[in-house]
């Protein structure tokens, strides 16, 4: 039993608090592998390369942070919680990262509302409403908005809509101004963190003689 909670939770060899080096690396491992996950999605979505923008940079990123928890031996439990919560947070950081350009560098203006649809209704996984737009030159946007898009929307109305210059992020809804926003990324980052300190604390072994 002692060998089997040592392999899923790690050994934890330490009397009291653990010592304070231990926790420093495992605060410094957490914060280097959150600013990597975060910040290639960052650099994907300024620079507008794919491969970084949505996110696959970032779980490569959290595949190379669990090898470095096997290779310190860290419980099997605590490896799969911290991957897991890795992996949202590589999912999530990308609108975050979007909202960071169109906010440092967006430029605002109105569309017009060609159609409404209740993603609820159609069936096709949305939970959200979705207005299809076009600008006042008559030109339709690509993607459809659902940011300031709801139930009293009607075609005609208008949307304040954030774009980038650069055309390197897609455009979205300037109604909300809370959502797809770094803010998003705190919960996920704090519960990484202490997932990570976690599992790199508890992998502690005392020298062998």
């Amino acid at each position: 039993m002692a060998y089997l909670h040592s392999t899923v939770w790690g050994p934890a060899e330490f009397v009291g608090s653990p010592p304070g080096w231990l926790v420093g690396e495992g605060i410094l491992a957490g914060i280097v592998a959150m600013v990597a996950i975060v910040g290639t999605a960052l650099l994907g979505a300024w620079t507008g390369r794919p491969g970084l923008a949505d996110g696959e940079a970032g779980l490569v990123c959290v595949a190379a942070f669990v090898l470095y928890l096997l290779s310190v031996r860290a419980g099997r439990a605590l490896i799969g919680i911290t991957a897991l919560l890795g992996v949202c947070l590589a999912l999530h950081a990308p609108q975050a990262a979007a909202g960071v350009v169109l906010a440092e560098r967006g430029r605002v203006q109105s569309v017009v509302v060609t159609s409404v649809e209740d993603g609820r209704a159609a069936g096709n996984g949305q939970d959200r409403y979705l207005c299809s737009v076009m600008d006042h030159d008559g030109v339709p946007l690509k993607v459809r908005i659902w940011r300031g898009c709801g139930e009293a929307t009607r075609p005609g109305d208008t949307l304040a809509v954030a774009y980038d210059p650069k055309g390197l992020v897609p455009p979205r809804g300037a109604a909300t101004e809370g959502q797809g926003t770094p803010r998003d990324l705190v919960p996920w980052c704090v519960a990484f963190m202490v997932a990570s300190l976690a599992a790199v604390v508890r992998s502690y072994r005392l020298p062998g003689p």
